[in-house]
Order: C-alpha cells, then structure tokens, then sequence
C-alpha cells in the first residue's frame, strides 16, 4: 500500500508544479511562481520515497543476507535533509521579508490554484503519514511531513493577503513560526531514521507483546532482543523448557511461539529462538511477497560428536571444487563468501 501512496503522490506532485507554474506565468504571480518551483522539490522527494520503498522490498540475496530494508530508511533521511534544507530557506526569506516588508498581492486565478494546491497536500500529508504510521515507513512519514509543509505554507499566503494590510510583518512572522517547526520536524525524523541505521531495539510495545505471547504460552523469556531494520524488525529469544523433554518436542515446542509470533506482529520478519535447557538454536525469516520457497530454518545441536568433527556450530565452509576451507562464522551463511582460487560459493561442511 505505501508503494501506492508513493506513486500517487507523485503524480499529485506534478499535476500541482505544472498548474502553479503556468498560473504564475500566466498571471505574472511571482509568489505563485516561486510555490510552482516548490512543487518541483516535492516532485522529487517523492520519488526519492518511492524508489525507497520499491528497492526495500527486494527479497534477500547474497550480497544482502539480511534483506535491503534500509534503503527505504535511507529515502527517508535524504528527505529529512531535505525538509531541513527548506526549513532553513523559509527561515531565511522570513527575515528578509521582515527586513524589506512588503504587501502580498495575489490574482483570483492564483489564489485558487493556491487552495486547490493546499487542498490537495492536506489529503496526500492525511494518508502519507497514516500510512507511515501504519507501516513503518520512515520514507512515507517524511514525505507526509514534506506535504504537510506544503499546506502550511498556503495557509500563510491566505493569512497575509488579509492581515498584511494591517500589520505589515504578519506574513514574516507566521513563515519564520512555520521555517521552526520544519526544522523540529526534520530532527525528529531523521533521529528516528539514524535510529533504524544503528539496529536500535524496537518499540516498548513490540518486546511487550513478544513477553505477552510467549506468557500465553506458559513460556518464561530469559533474554529477548529486538533490533529496527527499516520498517522490518527482528527478534532473539532465549528461553528455558523442562529439560525432561524430548528435543522433538522441545523443537514444537519453539515452533508454535514462533508461528503466533510472526502471526501477531506485522513486521517481525526474523525470528531466532534459542533454547537453553536443550542447546538447541532455530531461526526463521519470513518469504517475502512472490519467493518460490517458504520458511527457511537453522538448527544447532550441541554435542561431544560433533565438536569432535567439526561439524556442529563451529564447521567449515569448504568450496566443492578444490577443497579450500574456512571456520564457519555462527550466523553467517556459507554462500556468501567464494573460493580465492576457483570463485565457487563456499558450502557447509
């Protein structure tokens, strides 16, 4: 869905630059002009979103084992700079106005191409930052904001036009108030955006409804850890079960907590669960809208057998041509590194 709001917004975008463009030209409405040019900047924070959001969901490949959903969150701190830029830009014209004030005056066919303009980025701020909300997307919530600035900027040319003629500074002040929320703004998002950078632990809310679930289960958590990845999140559980169980059912056991995990909470694509009383370690991705496969798991076993051949966490990745070899890295797949000599993919040994 946030692909589509992406996309319409677009297309709003330039609707609204080439309407206000030729109006201005029109009308000789250098204000109307100006916004016109605006429209433009907004044309391509849009597709910076959309681009974001189309290569965040890209399945997972070698080069990228964890998936590419950080682009979008990389879409949504350029925006950020870029709302930061226009913030600074309004705060600047806010003073210059105020030092050479002027009295705003706008034609009728601009003016209602002015509330078409704020009409229209009222809707799309509405369901950009909905959506953003919705599903996590920083790309999308920054460009609702970006929209939303839009409206507020209309709304300060219609304040002017009628409070000017009594007080000639209203219209600097009100633009200088707007040029400080922008920036507010954009140190806001772009925190949230750095955050999802740095893998911070996700919301209260999720790990809340993590332990929730497991207690519904009668599964006691010892260690649980969430990390942001753009709009997807992960989670590392350990937990304890009566060490009389089989491993079977210790392994259904893991497998049910995981199923209603995934179940219950949207964005929580990875799932690694590690059970203490049994040495026993399973993880689990979710496929990603079109794969041809679906789960795919990771056991780990620990006994004296297999450290003794090397074929338990620790192993080798071995290359099936010429034997070259090197310790398995614990959660790293094999497949991603290639043999120096014959540039085959390395497999598990």
């Amino acid at each position: 869905m946030k692909e589509k709001i992406a996309l319409v917004s677009i297309i709003s975008n330039i609707f609204l630059a080439g309407a206000k463009i030729s109006i201005g030209l029109f009308s000789s409405s250098t204000a109307v002009l100006a916004e016109g040019i605006h429209s433009l900047m907004d044309i391509f924070s849009s597709v910076i979103g959309f681009i974001g959001i189309k290569i965040s969901k890209k399945p997972e490949d070698q080069k990228h084992p964890y998936g590419y959903y950080k682009f979008e969150v990389l879409a949504g701190m350029v925006i950020t700079l870029i709302l930061l830029a226009t913030g600074i830009g309004i705060i600047y014209e806010a003073v210059q106005s105020f030092v050479n004030p002027s009295i705003i005056k706008i034609p009728v066919l601009a003016f209602g191409i002015m509330i078409i303009s704020a009409l229209v980025n009222e809707i799309m701020a509405r369901l950009k930052i909905h959506f953003g909300k919705k599903e996590n997307s920083i790309a999308l919530l920054s460009d609702g904001v970006h929209s939303r600035i839009d409206v507020y900027a209309s709304l300060v040319v219609f304040i002017g036009l009628f409070l000017t003629k009594y007080w000639i500074y209203t219209d600097s002040i009100l633009a200088f108030l707007i040029g400080i929320y922008v920036i507010k703004e954009s140190f806001s998002l772009g925190k949230e955006a750095a955050d999802s950078l740095l893998d911070v632990s996700a919301d209260p809310e999720i790990e809340t409804k993590i332990n929730e679930i497991a207690t519904k289960q009668n599964i006691l958590i010892d260690s649980l850890k969430t990390q942001k990845k753009g709009s997807a999140i992960t989670a590392s559980l350990e937990i304890n079960l009566p060490s009389n169980l089989k491993v079977q059912e210790a392994t259904e056991i893991s497998d049910k907590l995981r199923k209603e995990l995934m179940e219950e909470i949207k964005n929580l694509t990875y799932v690694m669960i590690q059970i203490q009383s049994h040495e026993l370690e399973t993880g689990y991705y979710k496929p990603m809208i079109g794969r041809s496969y679906g789960w795919q798991r990771r056991g780990r076993f620990k006994n004296k057998i297999e450290e003794a051949t090397g074929l338990g966490p620790g192993g080798y990745c071995v290359c099936p041509e010429c034997g070259y070899k090197i310790p398995h890295q614990r959660g790293t797949p094999c497949s991603i590194f290639k043999c120096p000599d014959c540039e085959k993919n390395l497999e598990r040994k």
